[in-house]
């Protein structure tokens, strides 16, 4: 009887010992397919989330007052000086919205951090460019919303969109 048990246990004790092996096997050979996987998408994902990150710094640097006011200027060469501030306002709104609208498939590409930032910053130079018009005197004309702005925002110290491009770069540097 106590051999019989014996030679259960032992028996019990081999196919348990068979089945975490295989069990071991299963699982590492699972993990390397997913590895393989990962190489591989990553050859074709990485260079599409550089060019996300290459995008999403063109937007952040082309919604600075001073690039869209020199973007106005090559446009409307006379727009500061018969435009109201109202009307140049509009413009910068717009082109904040636009580039950010023609930019936000890039999420997809970038931490959901990043697309934070991306958005606080649209966000806080949308509000920066109304509230500097309403710094202004009644009587101050486009030139002088242009320049007030380029100079506030040059003063400002760190910005969102600033803070935006640091993350944003060190995130794409932590891809190469």
């Amino acid at each position: 009887m106590t051999n019989t048990l014996l030679i259960i246990l032992v028996v019990i004790v081999l196919i348990f010992g068979f089945w975490l092996i295989q069990y071991s096997n299963f699982r590492n050979e699972e993990k390397k397919r997913k590895w393989e996987l990962k190489r591989e998408s990553q050859k074709t994902i990485s260079p599409i989330r550089l060019r996300a990150y290459e995008r999403l710094t063109l937007l952040l640097e082309r919604t600075k007052p001073e690039h869209m006011i020199m973007e106005l200027r090559a446009k409307e060469p006379d727009a500061l000086s018969t435009w109201t501030i109202l009307q140049v306002q509009q413009y910068l709104l717009q082109t904040i919205r636009a580039e950010f609208d023609h930019n936000e498939s890039q999420q997809v590409y970038v931490s959901d951090e990043v697309w934070d930032m991306v958005i606080n910053a649209r966000d806080q130079m949308a509000a920066f460019v109304i509230a500097i018009s309403s710094q202004l005197p009644k009587d101050a004309n486009a030139q002088t919303y242009a320049t007030t702005l380029i100079s506030a925002f040059a003063s400002n110290g760190t910005t969102p969109t600033d803070k935006a491009l640091e993350y944003l770069k060190d995130e794409a540097k932590d891809l190469m």
